[in-house]
């Protein structure tokens, strides 16, 4: 580990920290998403079985996770802006979708 220069702070080499800004709101949202697809979606368990076996973290493979499920709600959030005609029904069950 080396210690950042503006801060002094332990970081793992080869790892860049992303703006820690943004929507809390929505990080939290994320996190929440991630930990119910832990418990009860077998995909997501199998994927944690399988990352824990590379040795990855814990920490390290939520981050992952987040990532993931942060690009499936930006895809569905994207498709349902293009059909500007939609209901209020179908972007519901989109969201339900990415969920």
């Amino acid at each position: 580990m080396r210690r950042r220069p503006d801060t002094g702070l332990l970081r793992a080499p080869g790892r860049h920290r992303l703006n820690r800004g943004g929507d809390r709101a929505a990080n939290h949202a994320l996190h929440t998403i991630v930990l119910c697809r832990l418990r009860w979606d077998d995909r997501t368990r199998t994927y944690m079985q399988r990352r824990t076996q590379q040795g990855l973290s814990k920490k390290d493979i939520m981050r992952c996770l987040k990532r993931h499920v942060a690009r499936e709600v930006y895809r569905v959030l994207m498709r349902s802006l293009d059909h500007r005609t939609t209901t209020r029904q179908t972007i519901q069950s989109d969201l339900t979708e990415a969920a």
